[in-house]
């Protein structure tokens, strides 16, 4: 038991609420985290000074996607990363899904383009349209990388590696976070893209992480051997991976319930659209 306790500690929630990291690395996230929820409320004030509104909702989005972050890197639950495979699997899923689709939700790139003066937007457009952003937001580059990161990360050495060496550590939150918003920009996103996805198509791609996920939640629940010994219990270790796998299909399953959701109410407007056409040929032949 006092061994358990050495490698898994318990989680409390005075340490959750007071635990937060004041590193230097920490500290220089949090300042540019803050800076961009600033520039994001700026630049919603400075379109709304050119009498254009900005949805409540987006703003609300991309501030709580930001809050996110700073729970999942900065605050207690932090403190627990490197020490709690469960915390640090709650970790993941807020970098991974919950910000990142907050983010793809409050199009900051369309607020960019709308607030900007004329010469940022011809740079901003000529940034989207660069190669290497077309490569990096291509669907199947982003399935793969999405996907991949998840399986190698929890299910070969390297998560053990990271935990062994700070900087790959917080690296791989870096990671986790720009794949994640890569991801869900692709699938539930409101931006411009080079890539514009059908119904089914994203319904496709969510559908592949159903296996996944599943694969890695038998892996790691039915785990014998800890997933890094000297530092989670084999406990710790199947308690994550309960968490990975019940979240992350909940995530998935409601995503895609949205989809579904958001292309019958398009085909409706396309049938409403296209009674109208028929309408007014009919009554233009009446004439």
């Amino acid at each position: 038991m006092l061994i358990a306790d050495a490698i898994s500690p318990p989680i409390r929630l005075h340490q959750l609420f007071t635990g937060w990291q004041t590193d230097g690395l920490s500290l220089v996230a949090l300042a540019i985290e803050l800076a961009l929820a600033l520039w994001y409320v700026t630049s919603v004030r400075r379109l709304a000074g050119r009498g254009r509104g900005w949805s409540r909702w987006r703003t609300a989005s991309f501030l709580g996607g930001t809050a996110l972050v700073v729970i999942a890197v900065q605050s207690g639950l932090a403190s627990y990363d490197d020490q709690v495979f469960a915390a640090h699997v709650v970790q993941h899923l807020l970098l991974m899904n919950f910000a990142p689709i907050l983010f793809a939700l409050s199009a900051p790139v369309t607020l960019a383009l709308q607030s900007s003066d004329r010469r940022t937007q011809q740079g901003l457009l000529k940034v989207l349209h660069n190669p290497v952003v077309e490569l990096v937001t291509n669907p199947v580059f982003v399935v793969l990388v999405g996907y991949g990161t998840m399986i190698v990360y929890f299910l070969t050495p390297f998560y053990n590696f990271s935990l062994e060496h700070p900087l790959v550590h917080d690296l791989t939150h870096l990671h986790f976070l720009v794949s994640g918003c890569l991801f869900w920009w692709l699938v539930v996103g409101r931006d411009p893209s080079r890539w514009r996805l059908s119904y089914p198509a994203k319904l496709g791609i969510l559908a592949i992480g159903i296996p996944v996920t599943a694969v890695l939640g038998v892996s790691l629940t039915g785990a014998r051997l800890s997933i890094a010994p000297l530092f989670h219990t084999v406990a710790d270790t199947r308690s994550g991976g309960s968490i990975l796998w019940v979240v992350g299909e909940i995530t998935t399953f409601v995503a895609m319930a949205l989809i579904v959701y958001h292309w019958m109410r398009f085909e409706e407007r396309e049938a409403v659209r296209a009674d109208r056409v028929l309408d007014a040929q009919a009554e233009a032949q009446g004439r």
